[in-house]
């Protein structure tokens, strides 16, 4: 049979005296026991008592028949060894003896020491037997005998000692998912890293930027049994570049790398001026600005603006290109123009202006006015484009569109089933140019229904209907 036993070894080592080995391991059953049960701990021998030996005949008595004693077991081996307990098992002897097979003693003798200590007072019938509660540095010897009730036969015993020693843990780095890709920070942001390790015992953590020291007076660091964290409260431009987490543990080290790279918005284009105007159109060139924020430009934003309104349009947006050709000018206006650069943090703060104006000159051609009669174009409402018949989808949004045709400018009336639906927010109905839109918003099947759009002005009044039918999604 094949069981299992645990055993509390207290710090007193197996070379100690008497007296001083009596706080013997107690043990605690775990697993499969062929011998009798035994789940509480084991009675210590007194302490004037002398430590047990192997099971052996008293000398004044004659020694057993070697048939009667079991041979030694076989194959010990030590299965695990911790930093404070160890682990080993055997398997039956081959001769159990004509008496049978009483349990096994588990005898410990430390490294130096001539007196071996048994872990278990009694037989046992285990195969496999841990002893915990060990110390650090501890090194012993371990032999296992058989015993029948004719006496104990003879032990195995394992070649090299058992060391106790702490279990190293190589050093590991987990970097978080989004720190393994340039970490992008802009002027006066915080920057916040933790980064998780593990190793055992706990391991040496240091950082680096640019493999060089980090300047305390800016970087603060903070070290963990598990983690490591730097922080910068107020990031500056020179805080980019690359930081290095190593952890050293007994020889051992991991590193990690960590990109930072802190931008701010780029300056503007270092100088603009207009190269030509023709026709309706004004030629411009520009240089790239000195400073781009420490990061790539994505482009550049040209605006133009009228002399007589002053507002300025854009007319070209993330343009790589430092020439460009502007189009569709009006004649008899004049243009100015300028241009911003654009990164990742946005435009830049300042633009550069055209300091010349781009008169668009007007032909020398003479109209002849004619007489002008002045025409009555008042109409009612009439409906060119009337609305259509619509399926949706619930959950998206959706739109019905109509042209209505009257002056002066009609008033639109939007109903479902006959009911002004103005003012519900679920719906929101746009009227430009005539023509009129409907936002429901999210449907569902109970907008369903006959919707109608109704245009009024002085003159009369006119309206067209179409039905919206929301169809409900399948369920499984």
């Amino acid at each position: 049979m094949r069981g299992k036993a645990t055993w509390e070894a207290l710090a007193c080592g197996p070379e100690e005296t008497a007296s001083e080995s009596a706080n013997v391991p107690t043990t605690e059953p775990s697993g499969e026991v062929a011998a009798p049960k035994s789940t509480g701990e084991e009675p210590a021998p007194k302490p004037q008592e002398p430590a047990p030996q192997a099971p052996a005949p008293a000398a004044s008595k004659p020694a057993p028949p070697t048939e009667d004693v079991p041979s030694a077991p076989l194959l010990l081996a030590v299965e695990d060894v911790s930093d404070s307990s160890v682990t080993v098992s055997w398997e039956p002897p081959e001769r159990l003896g004509k008496l049978g097979l009483q349990g096994y003693v588990l005898e410990l003798r430390r490294e130096g020491a001539l007196e071996w200590v048994p872990v278990n007072s009694r037989p046992m019938m285990v195969t496999q037997q841990t002893v915990r509660n060990l110390v650090l540095g501890d090194k012993f010897f371990v032999r296992v005998a058989a015993v029948s009730s004719a006496g104990a036969g003879p032990p195995a015993v394992l070649d090299q000692p058992v060391h106790i020693q702490e279990i190293i843990e190589a050093p590991k780095i987990r970097v978080p998912r989004h720190l393994r890709q340039t970490y992008v920070r802009q002027v006066g942001e915080m920057i916040n890293l933790q980064i998780s390790f593990q190793g055992n015992p706990k391991p040496q953590a240091s950082w680096t930027h640019n493999s060089h020291a980090l300047d305390s007076q800016r970087v603060s660091v903070r070290t963990r049994d598990q983690d490591s964290i730097l922080f910068i409260r107020s990031a500056q431009l020179s805080d980019s570049g690359c930081y290095e987490l190593t952890v050293q543990l007994e020889g051992l080290e991991a590193k990690a790398a960590i990109d930072i790279l802190v931008i701010e918005k780029p300056g503007s284009p270092s100088s603009i001026r207009l190269l030509d105007v023709w026709g309706c159109n004004a030629a411009l060139e520009w240089t790239p600005p000195q400073d781009t924020g420490n990061t790539e430009l994505l482009g550049y934003t040209v605006q133009k603006a009228d002399k007589k309104t002053g507002q300025w349009f854009t007319v070209l947006e993330r343009y790589h290109p430092t020439t460009c050709t502007i189009s569709d000018l009006i004649v008899g206006n004049s243009y100015s123009f300028r241009v911003f650069s654009e990164n990742l943090c946005g435009l830049s703060a300042s633009a550069a202006v055209t300091k010349e104006l781009a008169h668009i000159q007007k032909t020398d051609i003479a109209a002849k006015p004619k007489s002008f009669v002045e025409q009555d174009f008042s109409e009612a409402p009439s409906f060119t484009q009337p609305l259509a018949d619509h399926t949706s989808t619930p959950g998206y949004s959706t739109q019905l569109f109509c042209s209505v045709r009257a002056s002066p400018k009609p008033r639109i009336i939007w109903m479902k089933n006959k009911m002004d639906i103005q003012g519900d927010p679920k719906y929101r109905a746009l009227s430009e140019q005539g023509v009129c839109t409907l936002e429901i918003r999210k449907p569902s099947p109970f907008d369903s229904g006959v919707y109608t759009c109704k245009a009024i002005n002085v003159l009369g009044e006119a309206s067209v209907d179409c039905r919206l039918e929301v169809k409900a999604s399948a369920t499984h």
